[in-house]
């Protein structure tokens, strides 16, 4: 979907109210909760466009023990859910940040429903992220936004960010079709109807003057849409410069709009929702890794770690910087973006390599944990360095790649150009063309190929989650992740990328921001990105990173509600 030119931002001035907050993503919950409880609240957005990484995303939120998951037919419970956090988190965040989730989950969804027009499904099947952990939910707990028509926007439709993925047809393809879009060649009886249902949608939408999106798209349009209609200003093309404090006591802002700065005084908070440091490559390579590149982050452009650092200029502590949301994906052309690998990880046919030609995890457990093996490898001296994934023929017949390369589509001549994929028929020349030791690359495929063919992955336990098989082949048995290897071969460069930083601004459970010596500092609240996980080092299941942003929303605006 193309981004259109956005309508002039309104003029900043300086001004009152009662809570403003910093960033237009998960943010606009916020504001949305706090607009329900009677507060004055002002929405910043640095960028030209509304919407944030949520805007981006798949779109799932992970919200358990919810009333949505009982109407659809989950079996879930509040004891159920803390059992479950409490063994995944395992003491990396404290418990009143999880606690306080729970707490506030469904809540937030009630408000919700009652403030913007969005209707939510259940994404039934879609496992949690460590669902052989106790309290985990093999049938899951994420769900999403279904498709939203975004026109209901009218002209403020042009101040929606679009997402990366574009359509060669209007297709609102939610993540459930995802799944069996994924499979149409394998499972057509299955895939075909929701690809065609979609088409349907997306066609015959624009005959009627509607414009259905999905995902991430859907989720920030109908949070948009619900700020639109309770009168909530939105400030595009204006950034926060500063905190203003009175005795250690956040009392506003000052913004910049132009070349011209402002001041807005505020009642009951600030709250910074403004995202993480993704592209600050200097942050990145000091807390996470040396081995990151610029351009590898999926998250929003405009995430540059400002609000952090302001929150550290008033006092704040910073918590879990080395963490971020991890996404492998294909390696990203020069001057391009990195294309994001979620089902394809899963599927049969398939494995990835280090440099050193050898597997060296599941390779299809969820991509935070994929990506901080990679980091462990690095920290313990032997760098799992350029990752390779290696298909046959058939692999690339049956499946999508990459999220636009449809069943029998040739790779791009461009990634053989540019060294980012390679093919061949025998194996010991494929790891020569991408510089690998050929003995060790193809006795990883023949260990690879005896595994698969038993069924069960003795090395790296692929196949044995639940999570892992929701994105394999159903017709693949007995383990539809596994399957040997033949024929041609190919081989795609993989970088380590991520949706977004999660280490950020010490809080706690009610969303203020904390003092190294674990004071809050009255007045200032972080939620999303900007915070510190509230789930520590662990990302629970699909959706975990937008559900704490919407809920801790609902958290900050109680508080600043209840404040004199």
């Amino acid at each position: 979907m193309p981004t259109s030119t956005p309508p002039a931002p309104t003029p900043a001035r300086d001004t009152t109210v009662d809570l403003v907050v910093i960033g237009s993503g998960t943010g606009m919950a916020a504001a949305l909760a706090a607009h329900e409880r009677g507060l004055d609240v002002l929405i910043v957005e640095k960028t030209d466009y509304v919407g944030g990484s949520t805007a981006l995303s798949g779109g799932a939120f992970w919200i358990p023990a919810s009333s949505l998951l009982a109407e659809e037919g989950a079996v879930d419970s509040p004891e159920r859910a803390e059992e479950y956090l409490r063994s995944v988190v395992r003491g990396t965040s404290p418990d009143e940040r999880w606690e306080s989730f729970l707490r506030h989950g469904d809540e937030t969804i009630r408000m919700l429903r009652r403030t913007t027009s969005m209707r939510f499904m259940w994404s039934k099947g879609y496992s949690d992220y460590h669902p052989e952990l106790p309290g985990g939910v093999a049938a899951g707990r994420s769900c999403e936004c279904r498709p939203f028509d975004v026109a209901t926007l009218g002209a403020e439709r042009a101040r929606l960010r679009s997402s990366a993925l574009k359509s060669p047809v209007p297709m609102p393809i939610t993540g459930y079709d995802y799944k069996w879009m994924n499979l149409m060649a394998r499972v057509p009886g299955r895939g075909v109807p929701r690809v065609a249902l979609r088409m349907a949608q997306g066609i015959g939408g624009k005959l009627l003057g509607r414009e259905y999106v999905a995902g991430g798209q859907a989720l920030a349009a109908g949070l948009y849409g619900g700020v639109l209609r309770a009168g909530i200003p939105v400030w595009t093309r204006t950034s926060l410069q500063r905190l203003t404090t009175d005795g250690g006591r956040v009392t506003g802002v000052v913004l910049e709009q132009g070349e011209r700065e402002v001041a807005v005084r505020s009642r009951r908070g600030v709250v910074l929702a403004a995202g993480g440091f993704d592209h600050d490559i200097a942050w990145r390579k000091e807390f996470q890794s040396e081995a990151l590149e610029p351009g590898w982050s999926l998250g929003n452009k405009g995430n540059t770690g400002d609000a952090i650092r302001i929150g550290q200029e008033a006092g704040a502590d910073i918590a879990l910087m080395d963490q971020a949301w991890w996404f492998p994906a294909v390696a990203p052309l020069p001057g391009g973006a990195p294309s994001v690998l979620l089902a394809e990880r899963s599927l049969p046919g398939s494995f990835i390599v280090d440099r050193h030609g050898r597997r060296f995890v599941n390779e299809s457990t969820d991509y935070m944990s994929f990506g901080q093996r990679v980091l462990e490898r690095e920290r313990s001296g032997d760098a799992v360095g350029a990752m390779w994934m290696v298909f046959d023929q058939r692999y690339r017949n049956s499946y999508v790649y990459a999220g636009g390369l449809f069943p029998r589509m040739a790779l791009p001549e461009r990634w053989y150009e540019a060294g980012i994929a390679h093919r061949s028929p025998d194996p010991a020349d494929l790891a020569h063309r991408a510089g690998l030791p050929a003995d060790a690359f193809v006795a990883s495929l023949r260990r690879f190929n005896e595994l698969a063919a038993a069924g069960v992955d003795d090395d790296f336990h692929r196949g044995a989650s639940a999570y892992d098989r929701y994105y394999g082949d159903p017709t693949v048995v007995p383990n539809p992740n596994l399957r040997p290897l033949d024929g041609p071969l190919h081989a795609v460069r993989i970088v380590l990328g991520d949706l977004g930083t999660c280490g950020g601004l010490r809080a706690d459970g009610h969303g203020r921001v904390l003092r190294p010596d674990e004071s809050p500092i009255d007045g200032l609240y972080a939620i999303g990105n900007t915070a510190a996980n509230a789930f520590g080092a662990t990302y629970p299941g699909a959706g975990a990173t937008i559900g704490q942003g919407l809920v801790y929303g609902t958290a900050v605006a109680e508080h600043a509600a209840s404040r004199g």
